[in-house]
């Protein structure tokens, strides 16, 4: 995969199979550090210690369409291709959170990516589920009323607004692509991620 938002999906959809209600994927770049974190964190069903430990190893996956899982060990690599270090925190039943670093100015590091369509492919075909997409700098959380410290993208506050409209209507998706796109472009520029 060439851009993280392509491993962003790929992760998220094994928090699809986990049966959470709600997924926050976070993208916080620290420039003077000069790290990139992402993390997808969700409320399902959590893996035990053992499976939990196994994820990130490309020939152990527990589905049995096949023999490989390459989406989180991928994401393992590429972090640790820039310098950076990949995290998994997880207990049956209470959820996981997968957190990787990379070496921000790092030429190995992937471009983040579409995250307007990433993030309207997984609202538009999961419209059961929430999704929380949150673009900043630093560790404070983004600041969705003035915009200044980021950048927050909630479906929960969409589905408010269409009023019953789904939120997998095309025009819908189209909106929230472009206006996830729109609300980034300059966080992308001015951090180089």
């Amino acid at each position: 995969m060439q851009e993280l938002s392509l491993n962003i999906l790929d992760i998220a959809e094994n928090s699809v199979r986990a049966g959470a209600a709600l997924v926050r994927i976070v993208v916080r770049a620290f420039p003077t550090e000069d790290m990139l974190s992402v993390s997808i964190e969700d409320d399902g069903s959590g893996m035990d210690e053992e499976t939990a430990k196994g994820a990130a190893d490309p020939f152990y996956t527990t589905r049995t369409t096949r023999k490989v899982g390459l989406g989180l060990p991928y994401f393992k690599m590429n972090a640790e291709l820039t310098g950076g270090a990949f995290a998994i925190e997880s207990s049956a039943g209470h959820g996981t959170k997968v957190t990787a670093t990379f070496g921000l100015g790092h030429i190995d590091r992937a471009p983040l990516g579409d995250m307007g369509q990433t993030m309207s492919l997984l609202a538009g075909a999961n419209p059961e589920m929430d999704f929380v997409y949150e673009l900043c700098a630093g560790a404070e959380p983004a600041d969705s009323a003035d915009g200044s410290g980021g950048f927050v993208f909630d479906t929960r506050e969409v589905k408010q607004v269409l009023d019953g409209v789904p939120i997998s209507e095309p025009e819908v998706m189209a909106y929230m692509a472009s206006h996830i796109d729109e609300n980034t472009k300059e966080l992308i520029s001015a951090y180089k991620i």
